[in-house]
């Protein structure tokens, strides 16, 4: 397994396997819109490849006080052999180089699968009222 940077040559198969992982998002987070709004900001799209296939992608993001993660997906076939875990080590490591100290992700709360691979990385849950607003 591979991880390294989004390159331009990754995006139709990075939006596939967002579509795939993420089948039930909604329009506001259609991969080629986030993609490409990201990459207007900054570059920390990270990729894990499998003999050359993008097999899961994290998106990561530093506000100069805080870093976050986003969109970490990995395909079905490719989960529970460490690549989400690499993927957001990886991705935590990159956000430390640029001065992070505090990682923060949100999940759904249904999500309790995820939820237990994020504590077994250290992640723990803050009680927090997540808010959202879209500006019009």
């Amino acid at each position: 397994m591979n991880i390294r940077k989004y390159q331009e040559k990754d995006q139709s198969s990075l939006i596939d396997l967002w579509n795939t992982v993420f089948s039930d998002d909604p329009p506001h987070n259609e991969p080629s819109i986030v993609i490409k709004a990201k990459l207007a900001v900054d570059d920390l799209i990270f990729i894990a490849e499998n003999d050359g296939k993008l097999v899961g992608a994290c998106m990561a993001g530093y506000d100069g006080h805080r870093g976050w993660l986003y969109a970490v997906a990995v395909l079905k076939q490719h989960r529970r052999n460490g690549t989400g875990a690499e993927l957001v080590k990886y991705a935590m490591q990159s956000l430390r180089g640029r001065g992070c100290i505090k990682v923060n992700l949100q999940i759904r709360t249904t999500n309790t699968k995820v939820a237990a691979f994020y504590k077994a990385l250290g992640f723990a849950t803050e009680e927090r009222l997540s808010m959202g607003a879209f500006i019009e």
